[in-house]
């Protein structure tokens, strides 16, 4: 089990979560940031902190964003496990079904 980053992040980013995160396991990609699924610890520091309610626990995430789950761990296929995003930095890219999202799915975020 792990926490998913959801729809309310792309093309917002706030970072809060990276802060609180006490493992490195938030990764940041070019429109939205994704949880590590196997260095993710459960802790759930970062859920209260998203000021856009983005961060689901696995089983919680809403039905119309279910497919940010396989988003999230999709992202990882070909980055691996690097044991860290601190060290990574931004990663210029996005699962291909965040890329493909319209440039204005949260429009009253930006």
């Amino acid at each position: 089990m792990t926490y998913v980053i959801a729809q309310p992040c792309v093309d917002v980013k706030d970072k809060a979560c990276i802060e609180e995160c006490p493992v490195d396991c938030i990764y940041e990609g070019s429109r939205s940031l994704y949880i590590h699924p196997d260095e993710c610890v459960d802790c759930g520091a970062c859920e209260p902190v998203c000021p856009v309610e983005a961060i689901f626990y696995e089983d919680d995430v809403p039905e119309e964003w279910k497919d940010y789950y396989k988003a999230n761990v999709e992202f990882f296929d070909e980055l691996g496990s690097p044991g860290g995003a601190s060290k990574l930095g931004l990663i210029e890219s996005d699962h291909p079904f965040v890329a493909a999202l319209p440039a204005d799915i949260n429009p009253a975020e930006h």
